[in-house]
């Protein structure tokens, strides 16, 4: 028996072939083998074509069944992992009308702070535990004022996994997590808010009905199975959005335990167990997977857009093109803690909600043509990566949590010694490295939702950790690491202040 997993990424979509019986993935693959396109017709604006994910979807479930020579009608349960915030509208027959306006798109930030600002600070956090801010509700509001043809012809909206999950089973559904991811969930009445649906003009009847995110959520159709070769009322019986779900990939559940990611944006997944909101809502609170009214599980979502693409743009614009991302790292290495006072602030992906949704641009401080090369510039933007999150992991320890522990799967940019040895030593937490992925993460959910475990502890008894990263234990090397963090503060505070 199989469980089938897929992570919908903006820059990929992966799928993973799971044996429900060992926990371990026996196949997995991704397309495109190059990014995939962000349309970007404006400043600030980031766009992809649904259809894209569904068609690399295909590709990677044929490769999957290719490499395992696994009978899709073996595939007892499908998962759903997804780029959190998206927006996809569709009609009544249901066919999209626009591109996917994405995560990283910010021309809803208005939007989001004229509700903020007119339903008031005190409901906003007590309530919707954020402001509005970026999100899919304020994304939502854009289309409504600025394309009002097209807003009226809207019979539902969705997340991403929402519409991957229909183009599988023809229902539209989603989840109490992705309705918080929204900000459209109100959490002192356990329902859809009818403030923000009033603030925006959305129609309750434009809202998706609500299932479990643990659960049958819907079944193969017909003419999918045909398609995909599996059977026909196969379950979809999980789905979440990206960072909850890496959170569920390395068994993080419980109230204190950390999880995170440093893809093309980074996040620090924090599991709180009582209501809680950063009063600045430069932090995000959503309902985590295992959320119910009853016993709260909240995840507090620190992300900076600014992460991978910052490495990317680095090995792309700096060094030559056939060096290769440890190639990259080598050569950072060269360069001594503190890339010797050259600081580089990463802030060039679109608003960042941990400056309260501004946007300051990425920018390089403190050159010396004497002194600095290319190493110096490799590891000052891997440092100066890794002091945004710390920057928002003071943030979230502000809230009451404690940061102790960072879980994450060893890939991106935790394969870089410099950015896990930088997190450890500023932070002062001791960094886990797992084997395992969102799409093998959607995978056992799935199995979970499907009944086929008990629980998430033998959904991942099977879990492998790879290494462990301690804190500097150097006071000499550690003071270092501070005194850098602490001038890539100041530099920020002035960027600020000068805006």
């Amino acid at each position: 028996m199989y469980l089938l997993g897929y992570d919908i990424g903006s820059s990929s979509v992966k799928a993973a072939l799971v044996d429900s019986e060992t926990g371990k993935c026996i196949a997995s693959d991704f397309f495109p083998k190059q990014e995939m396109e962000i349309i970007a017709n404006k400043p600030g604006w980031a766009e992809q074509d649904p259809e894209n994910w569904w068609q690399n979807l295909c590709e990677a479930t044929a490769s999957v069944f290719k490499q395992s020579g696994v009978d899709g009608r073996e595939v007892a349960a499908i998962g759903i992992s997804y780029q959190m915030h998206g927006l996809v509208v569709v009609d009544k027959d249901q066919q999209v009308l626009r591109p996917s306006i994405i995560w990283c798109d910010s021309r809803a930030v208005p939007y989001g702070q004229n509700a903020f600002e007119s339903l008031g600070e005190e409901f906003c956090l007590s309530h919707l535990l954020n402001s509005p801010g970026n999100f899919t509700a304020a994304k939502l509001a854009w289309i409504r004022e600025n394309e009002p043809e097209l807003f009226v012809r809207i019979d539902k909206f969705m997340l991403p996994g929402d519409y991957i999950a229909m183009r599988l089973t023809g229902d539209v559904r989603t989840t109490v997590s992705g309705l918080s991811e929204g900000i459209l969930w109100d959490f002192k009445n356990a329902s859809v808010s009818d403030e923000v649906l009033r603030q925006f003009g959305i129609s309750p009847q434009m809202v998706a009905d609500q299932i479990p995110t643990f659960g049958i959520q819907g079944r193969v159709s017909a003419a999918t199975a045909a398609l995909l070769g599996l059977k026909e009322g196969t379950p979809v019986s999980y789905r979440a959005g990206d960072q909850p779900n890496n959170a569920l990939s390395l068994n993080v559940l419980q109230p204190g335990e950390i999880a995170s990611t440093a893809g093309t944006s980074g996040v620090v997944y924090g599991v709180l167990g009582n209501i809680g909101y950063d009063l600045k809502s430069r932090v995000n609170t959503f309902a985590h997977v295992n959320h119910t009214e009853q016993d709260p599980r909240l995840g507090v979502l620190l992300c900076i857009n600014g992460t991978g693409i910052l490495n990317s743009w680095v090995k792309k614009n700096i060094l030559p093109a056939d060096i290769s991302y440890p190639e990259m790292n080598e050569i950072g290495m060269q360069a001594p803690v503190g890339s010797a006072g050259l600081t580089v602030i990463p802030f060039g992906n679109g608003a960042e909600r941990v400056l309260q949704n501004r946007e300051t641009d990425a920018s390089i401080h403190g050159i010396n043509f004497n002194i600095h090369n290319r190493s110096h510039l490799v590891r000052a933007a891997q440092e100066g990566i890794v002091f945004s999150f710390a920057y928002g992991i003071e943030i979230m320890e502000a809230m009451g949590m404690s940061v102790t522990k960072i879980k994450a799967g060893k890939t991106n940019m935790f394969l870089s010694p410099i950015f896990r040895d930088t997190l450890a030593a500023v932070t002062g937490a001791t960094i886990e490295l797992y084997d395992t992925d969102g799409a093998v993460g959607a995978a056992k959910g799935a199995g979970i939702g499907a009944g086929i475990y008990r629980d998430s502890h033998e959904a991942f008894a099977s879990l492998t950790q790879l290494e462990v990263i301690r804190p500097e234990s150097d006071p000499q090397r550690r003071e270092a690491y501070l005194k850098a963090y602490q001038r890539w503060k100041e530099i920020l505070s002035a960027t600020l202040e000068n805006q």
